[in-house]
């Protein structure tokens, strides 16, 4: 398994650095990497590695949501207005709509599992999008209105949004009777998840503040209660709806409320560790397709992704009426918040690991909404932004 996780970081560098070359995201060439290494291709990866890789790819996620719990700045949330507080959740929610209606007729899926695949599929992308929009910050493009702002504190916060409802919804497609009980459950996962997150963070922030530890330390602490806050859910959750990674996020945001300057470094530290967490997820996700389904899926996959886009840029409309933004910058919005990759890296495997019947045709979805929309999205927020865009004096 050593070798096996030797050559997953030097392929996965290798390649993600080629990608940014060819000014492409380089989680497409780890991600490219993986379907090569993988079961279904050369069978490179030992078996050991691949058995834990559903582990590994939640480790990676309890880092994403930990990130951007210590980045969000609910102050800017605020400032940027109603448009960004929609942007949150009403794009993913449009999608999620989307894939009931149409993956019943085109992927052959329940509506139960349609909903899930929506949940994973529905997702923004921070790390496409975070680094546009800090580009844009710098260039002084759509700042006059806070359009990279509004982008930004939507994307950090959709992904929570979307995550605590694929939770939710894999959980009623597993059980054997469907019932309203079971969706009463998400409001209920969601207020304990933020609850016990916020007591978590306001108690870690009083701590560090009284006993002075070096970061590191405070990143395995950190690290080591988020483990312990989504491990519990399997246990809570059998008594009440509880959502873990719900609570991480939250826990994040409180402390970083707390105690800023502290969370300032930690995230810092974070950054460096989501180095070698995003090669590994992106890899092992890879590893997971099976290319004969796949391309038995073909041409109907691609036109379930781009009618599902066609919902989330709707939905991105939605929220930008009754705002002062012309078409054009409601244009660039929209195509802003196209770009898919991490948390359909991070949840996509999810189904087919817990041997649902959906889990081949959610995992392949979601791979090649990746390779779809990860480059076109990057490339056309590049290509738009200066056309669509003023540029302020100020």
């Amino acid at each position: 398994m050593l070798l096996s996780i030797g050559i997953v970081f030097i392929l996965g560098m290798l390649f993600g650095w080629i990608f940014k070359k060819l000014n492409l995201p380089g989680l497409l060439g780890m991600l490219i990497v993986g379907i090569l290494l993988g079961p279904y291709s050369l069978n490179i990866l030992s078996d050991k590695l691949i058995l834990i890789s559903a582990d590994l790819r939640k480790i990676a996620l309890i880092i994403i949501l930990t990130r951007a719990g210590l980045n969000l700045n609910i102050n800017e949330l605020k400032r940027v207005g109603r448009s960004a507080a929609l942007l949150c959740f009403l794009p993913a929610l449009a999608e999620i709509c989307g894939a009931v209606l149409i993956a019943p007729r085109l992927l052959n899926l329940s509506i139960a599992e349609a909903a899930v695949l929506g949940s994973v599929t529905a997702a923004v992308s921070p790390a496409v999008v975070v680094p546009k929009m800090l580009k844009l910050m710098q260039e002084k493009y759509g700042t006059d209105k806070g359009i990279p702002q509004m982008i930004m504190a939507g994307a950090s916060v959709d992904d929570i949004f979307v995550i605590v409802l694929f939770t939710s919804f894999v959980s009623v497609v597993s059980g054997n009777n469907v019932n309203f009980g079971d969706f009463l459950k998400i409001p209920v996962s969601i207020i304990t998840g933020i609850a016990v997150g916020c007591i978590f963070g306001a108690a870690l922030s009083v701590f560090f503040k009284k006993f002075h530890i070096r970061d590191s330390l405070k990143v395995l602490i950190i690290l080591s209660l988020s483990f312990i806050l989504v491990s519990a859910e399997d246990v809570i959750s059998s008594y009440i709806g509880f959502s873990g990674l719900l609570a991480v996020m939250a826990f994040g945001i409180v402390f970083n409320r707390k105690n800023k300057q502290a969370a300032e470094r930690v995230s810092v530290k974070y950054s460096k560790l989501w180095i070698g967490a995003e090669i590994m997820l992106f890899v092992l996700v890879g590893a997971e397709v099976n290319i004969s389904y796949a391309l038995r899926l073909g041409v109907v996959s691609v036109v379930a992704i781009f009618l599902l886009l066609i919902f989330r840029m709707a939905g991105v409309f939605v929220c930008m009426l009754k705002t002062e933004l012309n078409f054009k910058q409601r244009l660039f919005c929209m195509i802003s918040y196209s770009p898919k990759a991490t948390v359909q890296a991070a949840i996509g495997a999810i189904p087919l690991s817990m041997g649902l019947s959906c889990g081949d045709t959610v995992l392949c979805v979601a791979v090649i909404s990746i390779l779809i929309t990860a480059p076109l999205g990057a490339f056309f927020i590049d290509f738009t932004y200066k056309k669509l865009l003023n540029k302020s004096t100020a």
